[in-house]
């Protein structure tokens, strides 16, 4: 991916991230007041969850802002693994508010409560289009962005909790089974653990410079070394800058005794085959005209016994 590309995705992540906090925002205040006028106490755990998720789009935001921070003297690559750390933040965020739900419904099974369930259905359905269409709007900005997905999750969450309101609201109108709530809500937290586990997984895997998913090193080195004038590669090491920002490095032997110029250009055609083929633009490459493994003194043996 281009750097323009990833400018203008980013762009088209953040105006994605402002249109889901500010809409779930507004509806967080009207869950909130929604579960104290009813009495539906599945409304405000919701809206407790919703409170969550609101810090959680505010903080993709920040990270989201941080990326475009130029680099520096102390931060030589800039800012890109904001993106990483903040999606792991949301994931813890997801984890706590997960704990505190599941404690919340283990609290309520067998106990009975006076819910208004036409009044707590008709929130939960407006609450499950908004969670609903934020989802749909981030997830089509999102690309490759761990950021980005911690956002979706939290409204996937979100969503999973409409539903289990509205599964509530229907069984409190239709059989006045107020049981419905608890059960629904730990399903909910079990799914989202599940989600979360994933999230962590993948952000854990960028801080620890893992190979970039979807990139096999071994074919990229091969066809490094498939290209013209290249002898052999090795020491190549892939890993992402940010989740979206593949990065590489590698020695190339290159065959007879090229000129610095020839040496040069032979870097540049590689560099642009690598962004091309396989989207990683951050390239850094060290030409050699012979294996940097062969010690100097074996050379320099050989070069006397050819004499």
């Amino acid at each position: 991916m281009t750097g323009d590309h990833v400018h203008a995705g980013r762009e088209a992540q953040r105006k994605a991230l402002w249109f889901a906090l500010v809409a779930n925002g507004a509806f967080l205040v009207v869950e909130f007041v929604g579960g104290i006028a009813f009495n539906a106490l599945v409304l405000v755990a919701d809206a407790a969850h919703m409170l969550s998720d609101v810090g959680a789009l505010a903080i993709a935001l920040v990270a989201q802002r941080l990326l475009d921070r130029p680099a520096s003297a102390r931060h030589s690559y800039g800012l890109q693994r904001a993106e990483v750390l903040g999606a792991q933040v949301n994931s813890f965020i997801l984890v706590a508010v997960s704990g505190w739900i599941a404690y919340e419904a283990i609290g309520r099974i067998g106990e009975a409560s006076d819910v208004a369930g036409g009044g707590l259905l008709a929130v939960a359905v407006v609450g499950l289009a908004i969670n609903a269409v934020s989802m749909v709007v981030l997830s089509r900005a999102a690309g490759r962005s761990l950021n980005m997905r911690g956002a979706v999750l939290h409204m996937a969450a979100d969503a999973a909790g409409s539903v289990a309101a509205i599964a509530t609201g229907v069984a409190v109108l239709v059989w006045d089974a107020t049981w419905v709530d608890p059960v629904a809500s730990l399903v909910v937290v079990a799914l989202v653990l599940w989600s979360v586990w994933g999230l962590l997984r993948d952000t854990t895997h960028v801080l620890m410079e893992g190979t970039p998913r979807g990139t096999d090193p071994v074919q990229v080195e091969t066809a490094l070394a498939g290209e013209p004038g290249v002898e052999g590669v090795h020491h190549l090491h892939l890993w992402n800058l940010a989740s979206d920002v593949p990065a590489l490095s590698a020695h190339v032997v290159l065959a007879g005794r090229p000129t610095l110029h020839e040496a040069q250009e032979s870097a540049e055609t590689l560099k642009a085959m690598l962004e091309q083929r396989y989207g990683i633009a951050h390239v850094t490459l060290e030409l050699e005209c012979h294996g940097c493994e062969t010690p100097k003194h074996e050379d320099q043996a050989d070069a006397s016994g050819a004499r």
